[in-house]
């Protein structure tokens, strides 16, 4: 169960903080009411996981398509293009906090593996560059401090 929490995470990883992202069109001028991605792995401890060699590693061949998925790890390998159209609107506060815990990790700790599912999640490098931007500021804001 707690593999799902991880792929949420990474799936809304690709989408939060990141501004300008297409947005699918509208098909009526209604504004459109979505239901919010099942939360019962919100309580997830994430660094457990993340610390986890082997299921870590599980989990991203899942997401790659290049290993056996959980029935969890299944369903939200088939809603991450929904959640990357939509920006993650459907993720809770939890999802987004955990996204980016897990897209920092992947990045900072795992950078070949955040390649090889940025290629199929994230082509263009969009989430990745601002994370990037996001980092130097801060580092640089550290070091005015100082």
């Amino acid at each position: 169960m707690w593999n799902a929490s991880v792929a949420l995470a990474l799936m809304c990883t690709v989408l939060c903080r990141v501004e300008g992202m297409p947005h699918p069109p509208a098909t009526s001028s209604a504004p459109m009411v979505e239901a919010p991605y099942d939360n019962k792995f919100d309580n997830v401890d994430l660094d457990e996981i993340l610390n986890q060699e082997r299921l870590l590693i599980n989990y991203i061949k899942c997401l790659e398509g290049t290993g056996p998925c959980t029935p969890d790890g299944r369903m939200l390998k088939e809603i991450l293009p929904d959640a990357i159209m939509t920006d993650c609107t459907k993720c809770t506060e939890k999802q987004r906090y955990g996204a980016e815990k897990v897209t920092t990790h992947l990045i900072d700790n795992r950078p070949t593996d955040w390649e090889r599912l940025e290629k199929i999640y994230d082509p263009e490098g969009t989430y990745r560059i601002k994370y990037q931007k996001m980092k130097a500021s801060a580092a640089e804001q550290a070091s005015v401090s100082s």
